[in-house]
């Protein structure tokens, strides 16, 4: 089958939740922290204790909005991302159309797209399938450590991390992909600080997503 007839839908799909998501881009942002040259050795003691409880937790989940754009190729949809130790499985929905995709796969695993037409898709690189499937390139292995502000745990050593005056995240650069974090939720009951707004840049490529809500999850 002719790859551009079965990547088609899916980018017909997100692309037709554009509406869904324009209220982020209108919806007052909180302002974005500086990066500080220097962090206190408190703030980066607590830094360590929240990367340390994260690490630990093998059962997560958010729920939120996400923006993809490869070059002029771009869109936008909800996102709901359930982690279980290292295994994910990712739903992207298009509330106007009522379509929907899921990605499942994780370190070492098979991956498969469903919720193209023709049928499900494999491969065990997940940003490889989805790059054939969509013309995006988004960082699927890595962002379950990015998006919780950690450094990706198998991508190598990072080129550079910059911090705030808090000692959290501020911009993290790892294979080649700059991510910054631009606003966060605070502290709660038996959950660390995450992030609220990311945005995450390759060259032309680019994900910009908006948590709505952090859950203990699990598949």
């Amino acid at each position: 089958m002719n790859t551009m007839m079965w990547r088609a839908p899916l980018v017909l799909l997100v692309a037709g939740a554009l509406s869904a998501c324009s209220s982020v881009s209108t919806r007052q942002k909180a302002p974005v922290a500086a990066e500080v040259e220097r962090v206190s050795e408190q703030a980066r003691a607590a830094e360590q204790a929240r990367q340390a409880v994260l690490r630990a937790q093998p059962a997560w989940s958010f729920q939120g909005r996400v923006a993809i754009s490869k070059g002029r190729n771009g869109g936008s949809g909800r996102i709901d991302w359930q982690q279980q130790d290292e295994s994910y499985r990712v739903s992207l929905s298009a509330p106007v159309t009522r379509q929907s995709w899921q990605l499942t796969g994780g370190a070492g695993q098979q991956v498969r797209l469903e919720g193209l037409d023709g049928g499900p898709r494999g491969g065990d690189d997940a940003s490889q399938v989805l790059l054939q499937a969509t013309g995006w390139e988004i960082p699927v292995e890595q962002l379950p450590d990015w998006v919780r502000g950690l450094p990706a745990q198998r991508a190598g050593t990072p080129d550079h991390q910059g911090f705030d005056a808090d000692g959290r995240p501020r911009v993290l650069r790892q294979q080649g992909w700059q991510v910054d974090y631009l606003d966060w939720y605070p502290a709660e009951a038996g959950r660390p600080s995450l992030p609220r707004r990311i945005e995450a840049v390759n060259g032309d490529a680019k994900v910009r997503l908006i948590v709505d809500e952090w859950g203990a999850g699990g598949q």
